[in-house]
């Protein structure tokens, strides 16, 4: 599965110097931060409906979707950020072994 994000990581990343024209990252690219921030927003918003949906229908199709659409545009705002999907997966690793709520009370500490 990482080979994917890994995958996915180098295309977004060389969609940064593509011309705007040339494809729906690099425009997003080219329109900024903000605007790729707004997308993630939608995509949040379309992900939370389609779960409310597929909770009532049983069919989760549309969940699965959305999420891809999710985690597609929060991987360009990190790129756009500097930062690769790898980073996301090592926080992840480095989370499996505490428990949710050390985790949390950790933050809350700092």
């Amino acid at each position: 599965m990482s080979e994917i994000l890994t995958a996915l990581g180098d295309i977004l990343e060389q969609r940064k110097g593509a011309s705007p024209d040339s494809s729906y990252v690099a425009s997003l690219y080219h329109k900024g931060l903000n605007k790729i921030l707004e997308k993630v927003g939608e995509e949040a918003t379309e992900t939370i409906l389609a779960a409310k949906d597929a909770e009532r229908s049983g069919d989760n199709s549309d969940v699965i979707y959305e999420t891809a659409d999710l985690w597609f545009h929060s991987l360009v705002a990190l790129a756009q950020l500097g930062e690769r999907p790898e980073a996301v997966l090592n926080e992840l690793a480095r989370r499996f072994d505490i428990s949710g709520l050390e985790e949390k009370a950790s933050r809350s500490a700092q």
